[in-house]
């Protein structure tokens, strides 16, 4: 397998969204710009919600129109309804990124609304684009199960691809809300949407919540999946969804792939770099493994008894 991997981290919304305390702008302008130049092939900004809703991100336009933009990274934005769109194209983003869920419990507790409702929302949403150019994406959040309702019927999930793909949506993101997925079932929801719709824009989005991230980052690549979202550091997770944790740290997913030979256009010393101002930046520790262990080609002095028995 040789072909290119598209990376796309999600910390400065996914991950900033749930802190403790709220990421000076200039801060979150500034990890942006230095993401921008480690080969990541996509950011995800902030998302254009009430600030009432999610405080942290009140600072959306700020931080869109402050970063410096890299030729080759998409930029998109989270947009939860007309008004957020109207915002952010604005800002002229290169994506919009609707989210809506495949289980009703958890669509009503995150956004308010059905599956049903979510729907109509996006139509009227991506009328509101006509004529910018602006990708559209949607990310099907509980696509692998829901923390209220349990499983959700694969049925369910391309009943619900069809009609995002048949309203406009260019991409659909698969998203492991709650990190209740497994890498069989991974491969074979991935496999079939792949096969149903190959012109459309696949991406696996995975929480680590369980352990499983990378073993079901992994069953997506095997399944043909080539775009993945990941968080920086680890960071991340749904306000809205009891038990979630981070999603799947950027840095690790890159190591895993760059070991085995796979092509992903990252920096990964860069990404490292940026990982490591994480923990000052948002008061904690962060769950990376590789921040921590360091890549796999580090080595260690041997014992200093090793040395002096040679002597």
């Amino acid at each position: 397998m040789n072909k290119r991997l598209y990376i796309q981290d999600v910390a400065a919304r996914d991950g900033f969204q749930i802190e403790a305390s709220f990421v000076p702008t200039e801060d979150k302008i500034a990890l942006i710009d230095r993401l921008s130049n480690t080969g990541l092939a996509k950011i995800e900004v902030t998302s254009f919600t009430s600030p009432k809703a999610i405080p942290n991100l009140r600072d959306a336009e700020e931080v869109m129109r402050g970063i410096a933009r890299v030729p080759g990274v998409e930029y998109t934005v989270l947009v939860p309804n007309v008004r957020g769109c109207e915002r952010a194209l604005s800002c002229e983003v290169d994506e919009i990124n609707l989210v809506m869920s495949a289980s009703d419990t958890h669509g009503l507790a995150n956004l308010r609304m059905t599956p049903e409702q979510s729907l109509a929302q996006f139509a009227e949403i991506i009328e509101v684009t006509r004529g910018s150019g602006v990708f559209i994406n949607a990310s099907l959040s509980t696509t692998f199960g829901c923390p209220f309702e349990g499983e959700v019927p694969e049925a369910r999930v391309h009943e619900l691809t069809e009609r995002l793909l048949a309203i406009g949506v260019q991409g659909v993101t698969l998203c492991d809300t709650t990190g209740m997925a497994d890498p069989a079932q991974v491969e074979r929801i991935c496999r079939e949407s792949l096969r149903r719709w190959p012109e459309a824009v696949f991406t696996a989005h995975f929480h680590n919540t369980r352990g499983m991230g990378l073993a079901n980052a992994l069953a997506a690549l095997n399944a043909g999946i080539d775009r993945f979202d990941a968080s920086l550091g680890g960071l991340g997770g749904c306000p809205y969804a009891p038990g979630a944790s981070g999603n799947i740290c950027t840095e690790d997913l890159v190591h895993m792939f760059q070991r085995m030979g796979l092509e992903t256009g990252v920096n990964l010393d860069a990404l490292l770099e940026a990982a490591a101002t994480l923990p000052e930046l948002i008061g904690h520790d962060v769950p990376g493994a590789i921040l921590k262990a360091g890549k796999s080609d580090r080595r260690y002095p041997k014992p200093k008894w090793m040395s002096e028995g040679n002597a």
